[in-house]
């Protein structure tokens, strides 16, 4: 009999041939919903995925032969891991295949939003012409508070070097980051000397609306805010007040609480659409770990972990 693996999500085609390479049966069902996933799972060995399902306690105990999940990307919150070990299910991620577009993504909104780009590009195609309200800000020399520090949160601070930043890092499960240019900070610190806060968490317990009211109104420098992580980690509501307070010179995120903007109920849509009209504001669609190389170096990674 076969092995067998499932692919419940968008992948390059290198992760198909490679699995076929490896004696795989392969299933790619990016489309698949969790009732029908859970419907099928027993007829698998192994299962690719990202964050379009949740692989529960449910879908593991109903997961029969399955002997591991590899997770395209960062971020393993939809996994039910410490139970799938239980059942001896090998559980890896690929975090390391887009940590670096993460960095060069969030580097390419701060320098939009420190120079006007977006907003003066928008102001163009109207016919304006406006130069002295878009005089840019320079990121040289400037304090910049990155928390989580973890493969995009330190591919970030690589990349800021050459700026001549002092970077405070906060994370709490790491600690030997120092040097020259990073220094490892409380979240005080960085609150009261940060010109730039950027987020790079996992969504947990612990960081479920990790920026709320309290974060916001502890601010002592009005700094940009750059969110790439995960939506969940900010409150959108406690946004829009820190925004209304001017609290924040300008905010980038790449995540949003909700994604499925379908979905949206009558305050999802009122809160985007207070967003999406501000100037001081970019949103992107969840692209900031989607580039080209990412999508196969994670696919590339995520085989190499598995040793299969």
């Amino acid at each position: 009999m076969s092995k067998r693996v499932i692919i419940t999500a968008k992948c390059h085609p290198y992760l198909l041939e490679a699995l076929i390479a490896r004696g795989y049966e392969v299933v790619h069902l990016p489309a698949i919903k969790y009732e029908e996933l859970l419907s099928i799972i027993a007829t698998f060995d192994g299962m690719i995925t990202t964050t379009n399902v949740v692989i529960d306690k449910q879908m593991i105990d109903a997961a029969s032969n399955l002997k591991w999940i590899g997770r395209l990307g960062s971020g393993m919150e939809h996994i039910d891991i410490a139970y799938a070990e239980t059942k001896n299910i090998k559980c890896v991620s690929s975090p390391e295949g887009n940590c670096n577009a993460v960095a060069e993504h969030c580097l390419g909104l701060l320098l939009s939003l420190m120079n006007n780009i977006n907003k003066s590009a928008v102001e163009l195609k109207q016919g304006k012409w406006l130069r002295d309200i878009n005089r840019g800000e320079e990121l040289f020399g400037k304090t910049i508070g990155i928390i989580g520090f973890g493969h995009t949160g330190s591919s970030f601070a690589k990349l800021l070097q050459p700026f001549n930043v002092k970077i405070f890092a906060n994370d709490i499960n790491k600690s030997d980051f120092d040097n020259e240019y990073i220094e490892k900070a409380s979240l005080e610190q960085i609150k009261k000397n940060a010109d730039i806060i950027s987020l790079h968490l996992p969504l947990t317990e612990l960081t479920k609306y990790y920026a709320n009211d309290t974060f916001f109104n502890s601010l002592e420098r009005k700094p940009y805010f750059i969110n790439t992580s995960r939506g969940d980690v900010v409150d959108t509501n406690a946004l829009i007040n820190a925004i209304k307070h001017n609290k924040l010179k300008a905010v980038a995120l790449d995540v949003l609480e909700n994604e499925k903007l379908e979905t949206y109920s009558a305050v999802e849509k009122q809160q985007l659409d207070f967003l999406l009209k501000r100037d001081d504001v970019i949103i992107t669609p969840h692209i900031a770990g989607y580039s080209n190389e990412a999508f196969y170096k994670m696919a590339k990674i995520v085989i190499e972990k598995l040793e299969l």
